[in-house]
């Protein structure tokens, strides 16, 4: 594919240099994504008028995705809260007037210890995700906080607990590959993630492999633009990978075409998982997954051949009620051939424990009274309604709950509580900004100190504010520092600085940070941990008991759970619940989709322009079997609630499958209604993970009245 061709396409900005001398800082992106880019942000007459990706950067390689460049729109948007806000209207109708920090601040200290005095501190629950990733503003003084205050503690789930419980039960730690070292496979099997759309910096590093004679295949039931750029894309049903993985294994060892060497040295378990894949041959698995039998061969018979090979993984797979059996089982399969051992081979999910950097220093759980409860942050609709004792009051940040956790009829009616004292601290009048008592203004990354590290790349970085803070905006340190001051709170530990909690998290005696100080960061912004070139996680061993890939676990005997890799059907399936299968028959997938980054950007007229309207692609079987012809307005609905999208019918998914790319916020919604209001608040199987893609429902034609924007 032509190079301009390919830029249109991903629709970014390429910079080949710094531009002003003195007038652009380098920063990082601060959003949940594996790229973790280097920016430059350009500013004039002391505002931010373009972001671009750093050129400096051997990953970022000089641009960003479509998100990024938009990034202005979203620092100077309407929607931006500049002053504390206390409600005057009904909640959820987002009437605020304006108020100082000091009122805002005295309000919920008073309100916090009239609960405490009456119900105790569990009555109050954080709740915040990643909505920045960095360290400071999202994990260190708000943990210290709640843990000195003695609130609930949140149990923060929804985006990857499964797989990564999943990577420390199999591998020992949650390494992978190094994806600069992908230049040398020679097999790339994207599975479970859109490239393009997700790890766009992961793009032009498998284009150079497939110049040097690389094979991408991408196994996946969405038809995404990656997967029609792939050199071979296979389509399994939703929640049928552990089968997949478990017919490749059966063909590698039925076939003799497995490393003998390298799993008698390196491997735990072998012979009880042989015994196993037997019950999976390839026709049993076409069976269960829809792909044939002839392709499960095929495909085992290049992934044994071509060395290396490597397994680029994606996270939606762990959104499963089967999700961290299902990682575990697509990890045990780089050891089968050995791959382990080969720059440019193994497997990538997430590289977050190359980073060791203090977070015990950070958020000091040593500072926690009492023993409080902890809730599943999926469940937060439950917690808001069912909870005993019950929750009195939420405090939101960096995070979204209104459109991002499933449930979201129950979210909106705890929300809606009156008795709930709701305070949210948020760049923008967000879905659930709009149900709050007290909105606090905080800032964006471009506006305050930070320190980065990534789950993709091997890269730390500091990120310096570019532009004086907008209106009244705080980080959330700084604020966290002032609820304790007006808590009366006098530990120490809840007024350390920016500078002092960087120090602190860098403070490990650890040979992949060895001479990396806030002073090196100062100057050379980005620096890559001492690692090999390339970085090969397993070489030598694994961080297990054992020292092995443990394809038996004993960690998992020890709970009462399957200790092999295995497949159990998702808890909303034809063979896990018939009766459920029968009323609602289509596998309901949710996304990314290319424009947002979960409920991030999707506020932004611009990308709102670029994304169109909320859309459900339906294979042209299922639509003609229920009326429904593309640009009709539909309604996806379950026993947990219902949404509003515009039918667009194509190859995007097989039969029994239907998709939606999100998040859309409230307001862009038809009905006031996102896919979260048909998503499962149940658990995964590792780690209490979000089973978004878990999901049963039914689709037909929307009666009148209830439009599509």
């Amino acid at each position: 594919m032509p190079e301009a061709l390919e830029q249109r396409e991903l629709e970014f900005e390429p910079l080949t240099r710094l531009e002003g001398a003195g007038d652009t800082v380098r920063a990082v992106c601060p959003h949940d994504c594996w790229d973790t880019c280097s920016l430059v942000v350009h500013r004039r007459g002391g505002r931010v008028h373009k972001v671009t990706g750093d050129p400096q950067h051997p990953v970022t390689g000089g641009f960003v995705c479509v998100k990024v460049n938009h990034y202005p729109e979203r620092i100077y948007s309407p929607d931006r809260v500049l002053y504390p806000q206390l409600r005057v209207g009904p909640k959820g109708s987002g009437s605020f007037r304006e108020a100082s920090w000091e009122e805002a601040l005295a309000t919920i200290a008073t309100r916090w210890r009239e609960i405490i005095a009456r119900h105790g501190p569990e009555a109050i629950l954080p709740y915040s995700y990643a909505g920045t990733m960095g360290l400071l503003n999202g994990g260190s003084l708000d943990r210290r906080f709640f843990n000195y205050l003695g609130a609930s503690r949140l149990r923060r789930t929804i985006c990857s607990s499964a797989g990564g419980e999943a990577l420390r039960l199999t591998l020992g730690a949650r390494l992978g590959a190094d994806p600069e070292g992908m230049r040398a496979s020679r097999l790339i099997i994207a599975w479970g993630i859109n490239i393009l759309t997700t790890n766009v910096h992961q793009w032009p590093i498998i284009l150079e492999a497939r110049k040097r004679g690389a094979t991408l295949v991408v196994i996946d039931p969405y038809r995404h633009q990656t997967a029609r750029r792939a050199d071979w894309h296979l389509s399994p049903r939703p929640g049928t990978d552990a089968a997949l993985a478990l017919g490749l294994m059966h063909v590698l060892i039925d076939e003799d075409l497995y490393d003998k060497a390298y799993v008698e040295r390196f491997t735990l378990g072998f012979d009880a998982l042989a015994g196993r894949v037997a019950q999976y041959p390839p026709r049993r698995v076409q069976e269960i997954t829809g792909v044939s039998e002839g392709e499960i061969r095929r495909l085992a018979r290049l992934y044994a051949a071509a060395r290396p090979s490597v397994i680029r993984l994606g996270y939606g797979i762990q959104r499963h009620t089967n999700g961290g059996q299902t990682v575990r089982t697509i990890a045990a399969l780089p050891a089968l051939v050995g791959s382990w051992g080969e720059a440019g081979g193994g497997l990538l999910l997430s590289n977050s424990d190359a980073f060791p950097l203090d977070r015990a220093a950070l958020e000091r759980p040593d500072l926690t009274r009492g023993n409080p409860r902890e809730v599943n942050m999926i469940q937060l609709g439950r917690a808001l309604l069912e909870a005993d004792p019950p929750v009195r009051s939420l405090y939101v940040y960096n995070s979204n709950p209104a459109a991002v956790a499933p449930e979201q009829g129950l979210v909106l009616r705890g929300l809606a509580r009156e008795d709930l004292f709701t305070v949210v601290h948020e760049q923008l009048m967000t879905d659930t900004a709009a149900y709050a008592d007290v909105v606090l203004p905080a800032t964006t990354q471009f506006e305050h100190l930070d320190l980065h590290a990534s789950y993709w790349h091997l890269y730390l970085q500091l990120n310096r504010p570019a532009i004086a803070p907008l209106g009244e905006a705080k980080p959330n340190t700084e604020v966290f520092r002032l609820l304790a001051r007006a808590m009366g709170f006098d530990e120490p530990a809840l007024q350390d600085s920016d500078e002092e909690l960087i120090r602190q998290a860098l403070s490990v005696d650890h040979p992949h940070l060895a001479g990396i100080t806030l002073e090196r960061l100062r100057r050379e912004h980005s620096i890559r941990l001492n690692l090999e070139r390339p970085f090969v996680p397993f070489r030598q061993g694994f961080p297990t008991p054992s020292g092995k890939v443990e394809l038996y676990s004993p960690r998992l005997a020890e709970r009462g759970l399957d200790p092999l890799p295995g497949y159990q059907p998702p808890a909303e399936s034809r063979e896990a619940d018939p009766g459920l299968f029968g009323r609602y028959p289509l596998h309901f997938l949710t996304p990314s989709a290319h424009h947002f980054l979960n409920s991030s950007f999707a506020n932004l007229p611009a990308l709102l322009l670029k994304e169109g309207q909320p859309t459900l692609f339906i294979n042209p079987l299922d639509a003609a079997e229920r009326g429904i012809a593309s640009g009709d307005r539909v309604r996806v609905y379950n026993d947990r609630g219902e949404c509003l999208l515009m039918a667009r019918i194509g190859d995007q998914v097989q039969p029994g499958v239907v998709l939606s790319p999100s998040l859309w916020w409230r307001r862009s919604s038809p009905g006031e209604r996102n896919v979260n209001a048909t998503t499962s608040a149940r658990e995964a199987d590792y780690g209490g993970g979000a089973v978004f893609h878990t999901n049963l429902v039914e689709v037909e034609p929307a009666s009148p009245g209830r439009g599509v924007n």
